[in-house]
């Protein structure tokens, strides 16, 4: 049984562009299921960051490009988080890739969202893919990460037709309100922990109710 959540739990968001992600979890989970305590970016200027200051929380950027290694920057950027008391990392339109430096300091608790129905079309580019490939059906995946690239295990899909669809950025706004839907949910049952690891095939989320 999922466990009843007395105060908001901490959690850290990492962005690289708009922060619309961002927004929708400011939205509906802070303040309530979850306290957003720290927001950092891979891209300084980013508009996600100015939504952040907006709200009070505190923000930093963690450009590659600062460091001499992904290890370094990946160590630096764990440590911010860790001291503002995260204890689940939200990859909310985050553009880098976070090796095992990071993902050791946050066992089992990074989460992220994808514009595709993983395992198709992970990686950079998932709606182009999508629409080279000719697929009519799209959606958006929120799962645990790993050290592969959007490997992790599924927490929750949603999926849409389009039967003629137009651009990539046509596909996206469709896309837009399934993962400001789909995120804050996962986030939800994160805090609640309700996602247990099936234990028939560690690859499967169990949500318990």
């Amino acid at each position: 049984m999922a466990a009843v959540v007395d105060q908001p739990f901490p959690i850290a968001v990492l962005v690289s562009g708009g922060g619309t992600n961002l927004q929708a979890l400011l939205d509906t989970v802070h303040g309530h299921e979850a306290s957003i305590v720290a927001v950092a970016s891979s891209v300084d200027g980013a508009r996600a960051l100015e939504r952040a200051s907006a709200q009070g929380l505190p923000t930093a950027v963690f450009s590659r490009a600062d460091y001499e290694t992904r290890t370094a920057r990946d160590e630096a950027l764990a440590g911010w988080l860790a001291g503002h008391g995260a204890r689940l990392v939200v990859l909310a339109g985050y553009m880098e890739l976070l090796g095992s430096a990071f993902l050791d300091r946050f066992p089992g608790a990074v989460i992220n969202v994808h514009p595709s129905l993983l395992p198709a079309f992970p990686g950079l580019h998932a709606i182009e893919q999508a629409l080279a490939y000719g697929v009519k059906v799209f959606g958006v995946t929120v799962h645990f990460v790993d050290p592969g690239v959007d490997s992790g295990p599924v927490i929750l899909q949603r999926a849409i037709e389009l039967a003629a669809p137009g651009d990539a950025d046509e596909v996206l706004r469709a896309l837009r309100p399934l993962e400001h839907s789909l995120l804050p949910q996962a986030v939800r049952l994160f805090a609640h922990g309700a996602l247990k690891a099936d234990p028939k095939n560690p690859r499967r989320v169990l949500i318990e109710q």
